[in-house]
């Protein structure tokens, strides 16, 4: 008797990621594609700029135009399902209005915005324009925002303030502008411990505090923000990604190492080289939570 063939089993969730290269794989659209892999996502990617850099600095960057951008996006989304939205550097305000338009017709997948607005080293990314155009049209349908303390004071600065900002008001203030929630990380703050904390509309969430390592890193951000979005593509809740995305991260700036002349590189694979370590998800450290 012949029997019908069983379906395949469910594969990986799939997370879109728009972001520039990196071709030290160090940050940007490899480095979510590490993270995403390690974490167990099928990664989509749609190139938003090419990048000239390594693990010192960026020596150049060329936005791809946005009709190319559009069409990367479009032909995998029209082809794939999608369980979570990555978005990174975008290199114009071309590329941002694109990416808003196209991720307003997928409001029930989740957004995650990294605003790469300066390099690990100091340079600078984007200009007041493209941060206008992500105030206006990206932030209203972001679902974390993540920015670290600099990004974050430059994205919620007012001409009205005569000083700068405490990162609770700039959090209200992102919030205000239609982020859902915001996390924003401590590793550029002068403090003994890094500290990173979820704010929602009605303030703060969770405040975590990790060890902070020696040294510093190319591409945390990028790991973070992607592993978020994996984590939510899994089902997680928002303060539950930003826990477990939050542990994944620390173990990989853990486990860095030194690929190039530079920064260190986050270990996005530590687990495969750990004995008896088989899950990234399963790590040991636990953040100080108040």
């Amino acid at each position: 008797m012949n029997q019908s063939p069983s379906p395949p089993p469910p594969g990986p969730p799939q997370v879109l990621v728009f972001a520039a290269s990196d071709p030290s794989a160090g940050a940007g659209i490899q480095a979510d594609l590490l993270t995403l892999a390690s974490l167990g996502c099928h990664p989509l990617t749609a190139l938003t700029a090419i990048t000239v850099q390594d693990t010192v600095g960026i020596e150049g960057v060329q936005p791809v135009a946005a009709e190319l951008l559009e069409q990367q996006a479009r032909t995998v989304l029209e082809d794939m399902p999608v369980a979570a939205f990555k978005v990174g550097l975008l290199g114009s305000v071309e590329n941002v209005l694109t990416v808003a338009e196209i991720v307003s017709d997928y409001p029930e997948a989740p957004l995650v915005l990294d605003p790469v607005l300066a390099s690990g080293r100091g340079d600078n990314l984007s200009s007041e324009e493209i941060i206008s155009a992500i105030r206006e049209m990206l932030l209203p349908q972001t679902t974390l925002l993540t920015p670290n303390a600099p990004e974050a004071r430059r994205l919620a600065e007012s001409d009205d303030d005569a000083g700068e900002p405490t990162l609770d008001v700039c959090a209200e203030r992102l919030i205000a502008m239609g982020a859902q929630y915001v996390l924003i990380t401590g590793t550029h703050e002068n403090t003994p411990e890094v500290v990173n904390t979820l704010y929602g509309s009605a303030g703060v969430i969770r405040r975590d505090r990790w060890e902070r390592l020696p040294g510093s890193y190319h591409g945390s951000g990028c790991t973070l923000a992607a592993a978020i979005a994996g984590c939510l593509a899994g089902g997680a809740s928002v303060e539950e990604a930003v826990r477990d995305a939050q542990d994944y991260t620390w173990q990989t700036l853990k486990h860095g190492f030194h690929g190039g002349m530079g920064q260190l590189i986050p270990d996005r694979f530590f687990w495969a080289r750990e004995d008896g370590e088989g899950d990234p998800n399963n790590t040991q450290s636990q953040p100080d939570e108040h």
